[in-house]
This record gives C-alpha cells, sequence and structure tokens, in this order.
C-alpha cells in the first residue's frame, strides 16, 4: 500500500503561523505518494475563530487526498479506521488543551489518553505524522493554568521526539532538521 514500507513517526513543531501545517501534509502526501491518507483533527469547533481555523484547515488539504477524522479529546477511545498508508494528525497543542480543560476530557490523565491514541495510529497506518507547537520562547510568566498547560506540552513534546523517527521545526516557513532523515 504505501510506497515507503519502513514504518516513520514524524514530529513537526514550530511558532504560531510558521508553516507548520503546510509542511506536515506535504510530508504526509510525500510517504503516501497517492495512497490513502487519514486527517485527525483535534480542534473543538467551539467559537468563531476555531470555526474559522477549521476553514482554513480544511482549504489547504482540499484535493490531496485526506479522509478527515474529527476527534477532539479522550484520544484512548478514538477509534482508527484501517486502511491508510499515512495518519497526519493536527495538532498536540489542541488535543491536550481539550482534555486538559475540557469537562470531559482526559484532566489529569491526559498523557495516557494522548499517546494511546497515536499508538493506535501507529498501529493502524504506516506513517503517522505530528503537528504540535513551539510556544516556549517568549519568556513570559503566565497565570497558574497557563503554565501548567505549558508544562505539560513540554512533556508531550519530548515524549514524542523520543519516539520520533524524525524531528522537523518550521522556521518561517522553511524546514529546520532536528533529528532523523525523510
Amino acid at each position: 500500500m504505501c510506497r515507503f514500507p519502513e514504518p516513520m513517526i514524524v514530529l513537526v513543531t514550530g511558532g504560531a503561523a510558521s508553516g507548520k501545517s503546510e509542511l506536515a501534509e506535504g510530508i504526509a502526501c510525500r510517504l503516501a505518494q497517492g495512497s490513502p491518507m487519514l486527517y485527525v483533527a483535534a480542534m473543538d469547533p467551539q467559537g468563531e475563530e476555531a470555526q474559522k481555523r477549521i476553514a482554513r484547515h480544511r482549504a489547504l488539504r482540499a484535493g490531496k487526498g485526506f479522509t478527515t477524522l474529527e476527534h477532539a479529546k479522550q484520544f484512548d477511545r478514538m477509534h482508527v479506521p484501517a486502511g491508510f498508508c499515512v495518519a497526519l494528525f493536527e495538532c498536540m497543542s489542541n488535543a491536550l488543551a481539550n482534555e486538559l480543560f475540557a469537562p470531559d476530557g482526559a484532566g489529569d490523565g491526559w498523557k495516557a489518553s494522548i499517546l494511546v491514541g497515536v499508538d493506535a495510529l501507529e498501529r493502524a497506518c504506516t506513517h503517522v505524522v505530528i503537528v504540535t507547537n513551539d510556544v516556549f520562547a517568549d519568556g513570559v510568566t503566565y497565570d497558574t493554568w497557563t503554565m501548567r498547560y505549558l508544562r505539560a506540552l513540554g512533556t508531550l513534546n519530548q515524549l514524542l521526539a523520543q519516539r520520533a523517527d524524525v524531528v522537523i521545526e518550521s522556521v518561517c516557513g522553511l524546514p529546520v532538521k532536528i533529528k532523523g532523515e525523510l
């Protein structure tokens, strides 16, 4: 099914509006080379701003061959359909916020829930491309809830980077290799 038969996990990170989503989609398409792709959309579609971002991401991936799985939280319960070469998980920062702060999220069980979901993607798909955010460089001291989120995202990013075969940072729309080769 996949033309790159060796399973691969790719982590794409970067700051806000850094081009990481477009980079990740390009990597997914390159790995799939026309084979079926699954797009796991983790944004909770609440509010006008979320709706605008979702519409923008749908437009970006239109015509690329993705099947979308909308799944915003409780990733340990995510059913991953079979038959996909590549899964693109967009994005960990939304998934974590939903798990930590939504009333029906995993709460303190966020790590297990998200990692079980990633495991399910790895079992069902040959390749997994994960998008996350780098939001740690502003030097601002935040309130307790925001600091809790930032510490959790830092932990999650480290765990995912350790598991990943390839880690790439998007800087001003340019890919910067941190780990591995595509």
